[in-house]
Formats: structure tokens, sequence, C-alpha cells
């Protein structure tokens, strides 16, 4: 399963994720580990059309910004010249195929109120914590639902949303402030699409990124 995760880029419109497929994929990302098991990340699930939708121009571009290109058929994926990067609007147009996206937040308060509780008795998490763990968790929540789409046959990508968007995605959908969207998950059945030009990057073999007992020791 993990050696065949990817992600998809392009679904089958047609083809709708099936609730207890839904489900399953939710109760995934609960499994996730957390600091202090505070379980602080909470999701927004949008499958409706409308609230589909509504995500999209919230998070991007207007059209006339950049107009989405149909994805190339099949036959010419072959041919395709794959050093090149994919156009934002041909990635967006089968992104928005997606029937199911999950939107993951993480809660810092959530963490902040855990940590203050008798058995934990941190202060100040900001200054004692190298890293905002709020945020990592809500990473493998992500990362659990990806793995799990696999699993069910689904095909699934990860990917984030702009700064500047934020606000407009909040207001869409009354999302509180102390809420913050680490990534969304695009779930649905894949459909051919293109082969982005990072794939042709070697993956890293453990020599490369594993020192043993010393840094100095690979």
């Amino acid at each position: 399963m993990i050696a065949r995760r990817r992600m998809v880029r392009n679904y089958d419109p047609d083809r709708p994720v099936p609730a207890p497929a839904r489900d399953r994929l939710l109760r995934a990302a609960q499994r996730a580990p957390s600091a202090g098991f505070t379980q602080g990340t909470e999701f927004l699930v949008l499958e409706s059309p409308a609230d589909r939708e509504t995500f999209w121009a919230a998070t991007t571009p207007a059209v006339h910004e950049a107009p989405p290109e149909p994805p190339a058929p099949p036959a010419a994926l072959a041919s395709a010249d794959q050093s090149t990067a994919i156009p934002a609007g041909r990635w967006l147009a089968g992104m928005r195929r997606a029937p199911l996206l999950v939107v993951c937040f993480s809660h810092r308060q959530a963490y902040a109120d855990r940590y203050g509780e008798p058995d934990k008795h941190e202060d100040d998490i900001d200054t004692r914590w190298q890293v905002p763990y709020w945020h990592i968790d809500t990473g493998f929540t992500a990362l659990m639902m990806l793995l799990d789409a696999v699993d069910q046959g689904l095909g699934a990508c990860f990917f984030g949303v702009p700064t500047n968007r934020v606000g407009a995605l909040r207001d869409a959908f009354g999302v509180p402030g102390g809420y913050t969207p680490v990534g969304v998950v695009s779930v649905g059945y894949p459909a051919p699409d293109h082969r982005p030009a990072s794939l042709h990057r070697p993956r890293r073999g453990v020599a490369d990124v594993a020192h043993l007992g010393h840094w100095s020791r690979r």
C-alpha cells in the first residue's frame, strides 16, 4: 500500500465517493498520533457540488486570472513532454473534478488547553516546543487518509490553501479564526493525469538520508 501511494491530480467526475468510504477515511484520520493525545485536528468535509464550488471560488484565482484547461486525452499522455511542469489551469481542471474534499484544520488552543492539564503542567508550549505539533499532528491525519484511500482503491492528493485565500475560506464556511487550514485532501476515483516534472527526480535511498550512530556515518 505504501509503495502504491501517489498524488492523484485528476478524477472521474461521474463516480462519487460512497458515504461508507468517506466515513472510513475520516476514521483512519482519527487513528493518527497526536501530542498528548490531544486530537486537536478538525475537518471540513465538502462533497456536494455547491460546497465544492464554494471552496474553489474562495481558494483559487478568478476564472479570468487562470482559465482552466482540460487534461490531455490518455493517448497524448505517452507522448507528452514529461520534463515540463503541469500548467496551473490543467492542474486546477483535474482537481476540481474531485468529488470529495477534506480540509484539515489544526487548533493550537486545543494543545495549550491539553498541556495545561494536571498531568502535563506546561504553561508555554510556544517556547518549550521546538516545532508546532498541532500542525504536525494535522499532517499525520492527512497522511492516514492518503494511505487509506489507496487501500480502498481511491485516489487522493494533499495540497495547501494559499495564505492570501485563508480568510476567504474561513468566511465562506464559517470557520473560527483559531483554526488553521494545514492542507486539503482531495479524494475520488483516479482518471488519467499528467506526471509532474518532480516525479523525474530520483528517490533518495536509505544510505542518502540515514546517519548510523553519528552524522558522519551513512
